[in-house]
């Protein structure tokens, strides 16, 4: 009898062990499932249930060497790894599956990363250390650059893993130099998180941007620097959070140190009394110190170099933002609003970015329409002063986080020649909430397109490969989203007829989302319209289906400011605000507080100018750019998981997992991994690295791919472990890993030859000193003996002679005395026996 899996409401999968044999035509199965319930459940001869894998193949390190390879088998595997074990690390092929413990755990200390330091993938325990070795190894042996991808919902822990492999590059890398480079590579992790992350509903510490970082190595392979890119700031949480959610970290460290003396110019309070901080309900997160972040922030920007002028730059700004949402504007009937000129905020705003206060509350409720033939001066509603006002925050929150990332890689910049570099991706995760607009859309958009690169890499051209090296190979089926992405970036597809609405002096979102209707609904199986609004858009995306609410969307797109705001922050005599809104970029100096950005004010050269100042049209152009440069590297993945929505530490919620396990393709890599081979060296590579292990004999047959085919067939005895291509060997997994053992073995053994021979020699040279000094004290020891000897002689023979007279005088006094006393005892024997006899004659 076997125990298979069936299928289960709540746990996805369940075990149940059958009762009575299985014939060919049964309806039913009988089974009995762990619970002791006996159940007749219905099969299809076609599709019969999965087998469960053995006891002792359940924990597995890798899910690729499990014998049945299925979604139940892998859901287990991970269960018990994670619930029992408290393994949070498991390996599917090529890939690392991580899942969010939701709890500190020690296994990232300097000890743990010199402990997989040098080791090769699968001779230590599963980590994220392994793959961080394995790309530098890979580095360091093929001289070409690495990509590590970490992806994975959000909440499931991709900031920390891109944060720990970073850590992992510093401390196995370090320069011999005094720069710290590393130091501040870590440095830079602290300061991005606090400006570009904020708790959402699903995390404490959500990535509201996109960040690959590249960590430069010399030719000696240490670090000389980084450099980092950033994709879509989430401009719209600094002007609105969901409920339970915060604004970014930064403002709320910034509340928290309020009251401290240097910060007493920048008229703060508390987080609850700013409408941009306290608008989700939440201003503090459960075990988190903002102040001591603060203070934390701090010393890394010091740490990189950008001291307290710098610093409080920044924090004015920060506090301008928070000053500027606090500005109440009136209405004043139904087309006009107004500012007082005694807004306490409005004046703390234009006091630390040094504006007139009279120009900036008349232009936040007034807006210059510029016609042909003359200028309008156009009062706006309430609602128009609000969203300018927004607009205006968003804006300078924009540039400013564009201003510390620019300045961090001023900070990282290095001397010396680039010579590899690994790059660490963490970019938002798939993403849908109850209400989801364009920043959501660009995120979905973002992982179609790490999807894809995944499905090329590990699937596509995998078996591309394998047909193009006549290697025996059957085709997979796999989920391919090219139609989604081209649904979004293809000519008329979203994101174009999104930019073309936005060119429109009336475009609306209400007019796009008729024109999506028309050219997708009935026409594209991945785009719907819901039945009950009129207001939005469904798209089938790979992981998901998504509801997106068309409000907004041309506004975020176009992402503009109203002119004569950005003309009279261009006059402030601060001049970091200056600076952001020039026309011209303004260029960096590691000493000066200016950052190249351009203009918000749209530059109306020609149509396909204007596409391009779009922020989908930028999104779309440096996603573009990603791909590039992830395609020209060797990429290693790191699948995050989530294990549950309520952040339960070491908590399995199967459905959860089965969803994400489905939609990033660890059920599809393990079917790949299963098998093909993946591991490949061209012939020359392999002679190259392998030709310690032959012999002279196959070393002197001139054909190199005819001496590889022998010498593999005598190092590995089964042949079905590897293939022969056309240019290159295939090899299963594990194989690889037994040639470098094979390889160093070898190596070792040449080295314990010498070594012998070198020993042997100085052990050789040092028994002859010993043997020498020996013979010498010897010598003089007999010398010393001998010259004893001769002087005592003499005295030795008169003793030995005194002796032996003594001896025979002690001999003859001793007979005298003898002799003596016989005749004494003789005598009184006589007198005495004489005396008896006569005695007893007389008697008689």
């Amino acid at each position: 009898y076997n125990r298979v899996w069936i299928p289960d409401n709540e746990e996805v999968w369940q075990s149940a062990e059958i009762t009575k044999n299985y014939k060919a035509g049964d309806r039913f199965l009988h089974v009995q499932l762990e619970d002791g319930t006996e159940l007749n459940y219905p099969v299809d001869p076609a599709a019969l249930p999965p087998l469960r894998n053995p006891d002792i193949l359940v924990g597995e390190n890798d899910l690729t060497a499990l014998s049945y390879l299925h979604e139940p088998a892998v859901l287990h595997n991970l269960k018990v790894r994670f619930v029992e074990s408290k393994l949070i690390y498991t390996y599917s092929g090529i890939i690392l599956v991580a899942i969010n413990p939701y709890k500190q755990l020690p296994l990232y200390g300097d000890a743990i990363i010199h402990a997989y330091s040098g080791q090769n993938m699968g001779d230590m325990d599963p980590h994220i250390f392994a793959v961080a070795e394995e790309a530098y190894k890979q580095m360091a042996r093929n001289n070409k650059n690495q990509s590590i991808i970490v992806s994975g919902e959000s909440g499931a822990g991709k900031t920390v893993s891109a944060r720990y492999t970073m850590r992992y590059f510093a401390t196995v890398s370090k320069s011999s130099s005094n720069a710290h480079v590393e130091d501040k590579v870590l440095a830079s992790n602290p300061i991005t998180e606090a400006v570009g992350n904020a708790k959402t509903m699903r995390n404490d510490n959500s990535s509201r941007f996109g960040k690959y970082t590249e960590i430069s190595f010399d030719q000696s392979y240490q670090i000389i620097g980084a450099n980092m890119r950033t994709y879509l700031l989430e401009k719209s949480r600094v002007v609105f959070q969901s409920e339970n959610e915060r604004n970014y970290h930064i403002f709320y460290q910034l509340c928290a140190s309020a009251m401290k003396p240097e910060f007493k110019n920048l008229k703060l309070g508390s987080a609850e009394e700013f409408n941009y901080t306290r608008m989700g309900g939440s201003t503090v997160i459960e075990g988190i110190d903002d102040r001591a972040n603060m203070v934390e922030t701090q010393k890394t920007f010091a740490l990189l170099g950008l001291k307290g002028d710098f610093q409080m730059d920044v924090f004015k700004i920060l506090a301008a933002i928070l000053h500027l949402g606090n500005v109440e504007i009136t209405a004043v009937g139904d087309e006009r609003s107004s500012i007082s000129l005694e807004d306490k905020h409005l004046n703390i705003f234009c006091e630390l970015l040094d504006l007139n206060c009279d120009k900036m509350a008349r232009w936040l409720c007034h807006r210059k329409i510029i016609t042909t033939s003359e200028t309008v001066i156009k009062p706006m509603t309430r609602a128009q002063a609000v969203n300018a006002r927004d607009a205006l925050a968003k804006k300078i929150y924009s540039h400013l986080f564009d201003f510390v990332v620019e300045r961090i890689n001023q900070a990282l910049q290095f001397p010396g020649k680039q010579h590899t570099f690994i790059g660490v991706l963490d970019i938002y995760g798939f993403e849908t909430f109850d209400v989801n607009s364009f920043e959501q859309f660009c995120i979905n958009y973002a992982n179609e397109k790490l999807q894809q690169q995944f499905n090329l890499h590990v699937f596509k051209l995998e078996q591309e490969e394998y047909m193009k090296e006549d290697i025996p190979w059957t085709l997979i089926d796999f989920y391919d989203n090219q139609p989604v992405i081209d649904l979004i970036e293809a000519k008329m597809g979203i994101l174009e007829l999104l930019d073309e609405e936005c060119l429109l002096p009336h475009g609306t979102d209400e007019n796009w989302l008729q024109k999506l209707y028309n050219n997708f609904v009935n026409k594209n199986t991945l785009f719907e319209k819901p039945r009950m609004s009129n207001t939005s858009f469904i798209i089938q995306h790979f992981a998901d289906k998504v509801e997106y609410k068309c409000e907004g969307f041309l506004e975020k797109n176009r992402d503009t400011v109203h002119e004569v705001l950005t003309e009279i922050l261009k006059d402030s005599k601060f001049h970091l605000c200056a600076n952001f809104f020039q026309d011209n970029p303004v260029s960096v100096s590691p000493f000066s507080s200016t950052i190249n950005i351009k203009s918000a004010r749209p530059v109306l050269k020609s149509p396909n100018k204007q596409l391009r100042m779009t922020v989908g049209s930028k999104f779309r152009s440096s996603l573009s750019l990603l791909m590039v440069t992830l395609n020209a590297t060797t990429p290693h993945y790191v699948r995050c998981i989530k294990p549950n929505d309520e952040k339960l530490p070491f908590e399995f919620d199967s459905k959860r997992v089965a969803q994400q396990l489905r939609a990033c393709g660890v059920l599809e890599t393990i079917r790949i991994s299963a098998q093909s081979y993946p591991s490949r060296w061209t012939y020359i590579e392999f002679f190259s690295r392998y030709s310690i292990l032959m012999t002279q004999q196959e070393l002197s047959i001139n054909d190199k791919k005819q001496i590889c085919k022998i010498v593999l067939q005598r190092l590995i005895q089964d042949c079905n472990q590897y293939q022969f291509g056309r240019t290159k060997i295939f090899f299963r997994a594990g194989q690889v890993a037994y040639l470098e053992k094979l390889r160093s073995d070898k190596l070792r053994h040449a080295c314990i030859v010498i070594q012998k021979s070198v020993r042997g020699w100085l052990q050789r040279k040092k028994f002859l000193r010993i043997k020498q000094a020996a013979v010498t004290i010897q010598q003089y020891f007999r010398g010393q003996r001998t010259v004893r000897q001769a002087v005592t002689a003499r005295t030795l023979k008169q003793t030995w002679a005194a002796i032996i007279i003594q001896k025979y005088c002690r001999g003859y006094l001793v007979r005298r005395l003898c002799q003596l006393i016989y005749v004494a005892a003789v005598t009184i024997q006589a007198y005495t026996r004489g005396f008896l006899a006569r005695k007893k004659y007389r008697k008689v």
